[in-house]
Parts: structure tokens; C-alpha cells; sequence
């Protein structure tokens, strides 16, 4: 893992999908660079946990899709410690879903969590990282940029959120916030169980995934939250529109 970066202690995150995986991960990483960390995932009991393992991390339980739940979110920070300088949209489904079975509901609760909720976070915290010239990073998928089959609409959402990042970054420069994208491989976490899938097919999608792996392994959360906290950190003063592909050569395959 890098060097912890010293240049966020005393900067305000807010990392979503906190209670478990990368986002739980990744506020750690936070809070171990002495930033403050707001927590937010649906699973209140999973966010206490998180939050239970270091003092720079509180905790909000609440559904990022949810009507003003943007405002809310990015309000508690504020009012907590007065400033925002980072956001990690993190919280995100994977949904298998083959053509066939594609329906409408199924497609917009997923873009509603992958793309649309991360889009009305950004736009609340905008002025906040304005003030800040502070930084938001993406958490896409090695599948953001490389084909999915029986998962396109997955696929497409976390395309859509890259080509957001760039789109944003261009767009955002002139207010000085820097906009990235970190996009992990196959990771140990608990979204394949998460999509409904049952626990043989679970373990044999992972044993295909790392057979696909060109250094022969998924990945650990903390491999990827490590990067996250890099492209938010202040000293990455010239990095932005760019998305980090963290997958253990799997995007080369």
C-alpha cells in the first residue's frame, strides 16, 4: 500500500457505501490521513462498524436515492466540521442481467444508484469543493471501459459515470475541483452476494474472474481504497479527468 499522503489531515470526506468493501475501506484510508469521514450506506448496523474503527469516522445511514437525500448528506458534513473537500461516489449495484431479462424497473433502479445519485451528490457538495478547490473521485469498473456480457446495463453505468468524470472535469476546472475515477477489477466484497446470486455461483464467478487475471488474484478493498485516497489527495494538484484502472492486468486480457 502507498505512503499514507499527510496534506488531507484536517479536510473533510464523504465516502459512500461505507459499511462494507471498498467504501468501508476507503474511509479508513481517510481517516488514517487524519481527514474527517462521513460514512453513508443504507445499513445503519454495517456503518457503525466502520465507523467503531477509528474516531475521524462518522456515520449517516441513508439512501443515496432517495428524494433530497443529496442535500441532506452534504449538509451533515457541513454542519459537522464546516468544510467539504472530497467526494468518493463509491455506493453503486452490480446487477447480472442478460438482455432478455432486462426490464424497466431493473434498469432504473440501477441507474438511478450508479449514475443518477452520484450526479446529484456532485452537485450538491459543488459549492463546498468550489471553496475548497477540493476533489471527487468516481469508483467505476475495469467493466466501465471493457464489454460485460449478461451484464451490459451494469457495463453502461459505470460507462456513463467515466465519461461523466471527464466531462466533469473539464467542466469544473475553472472552479479548481478536480474530478477522477478509480476503476477496480474484481474485488473481495460483497456486491456479487449483494446482486441476489447464490453462494455456487457467487464462488464460481470468482474462481472464472481470477482465471482471467493476468497476476492471478482479485483484488483486497484496501489495494483499491489506497489509490482512491490518492487521486483525492490535495498533492495530486495536476491530475484530473482521468480514470486509474486497478484490476491486476485484467483490462489487458
Amino acid at each position: 500500500m502507498p505512503d499514507q499522503p499527510t496534506s488531507l489531515r484536517g479536510r473533510t470526506a464523504i465516502v459512500t457505501g461505507a459499511g462494507t468493501g471498498i467504501g468501508r475501506a476507503s474511509a479508513l484510508a481517510f481517516a488514517a490521513a487524519g481527514a474527517h469521514v462521513l460514512g453513508v450506506g443504507r445499513r445503519a448496523d454495517a456503518l457503525r462498524d466502520t465507523a467503531a474503527q477509528h474516531p475521524g469516522i462518522a456515520d449517516l445511514a441513508a439512501d443515496i436515492t432517495a428524494e433530497g437525500a443529496a442535500r441532506t448528506i452534504v449538509d451533515a458534513a457541513i454542519e459537522r466540521w464546516g468544510r467539504l473537500d472530497v467526494l468518493v461516489n463509491n455506493a453503486g449495484a452490480t446487477a447480472v442481467m442478460p438482455l432478455a431479462e432486462a426490464d424497466t424497473q431493473r434498469i432504473g433502479d440501477l441507474l438511478a444508484l450508479n449514475v443518477t445519485a452520484p450526479s446529484l451528490l456532485a452537485r450538491a457538495a459543488l459549492p463546498h469543493l468550489s471553496a475548497s478547490s477540493g476533489a471527487i473521485v468516481n469508483v467505476s469498473s475495469t467493466y466501465g471501459h471493457r464489454p460485460l456480457p449478461g451484464a451490459a446495463h451494469y457495463a453502461a453505468s459505470k460507462a456513463a459515470l467515466e465519461q461523466l468524470t471527464r466531462s466533469w472535469a473539464l467542466e469544473l476546472a475553472a472552479d479548481g475541483i478536480r474530478v477522477n475515477a478509480l476503476a477496480p477489477g474484481p474485488t473481495e466484497s460483497e456486491a456479487l452476494a449483494a446482486a441476489g446470486l447464490p453462494g455456487a455461483v457467487v464462488e464460481q464467478i470468482k474462481q472464472d474472474e481470477t482465471a482471467r487475471i493476468p497476476l492471478g488474484r482479485r483484488g483486497t478493498p484496501e489495494e483499491v481504497a489506497a489509490w482512491i485516497v490518492r487521486l483525492a489527495d490535495p498533492a495530486a494538484t495536476w491530475i484530473t479527468g482521468q480514470v486509474l484502472t486497478v484490476d491486476g492486468g485484467l483490462e489487458l486480457t
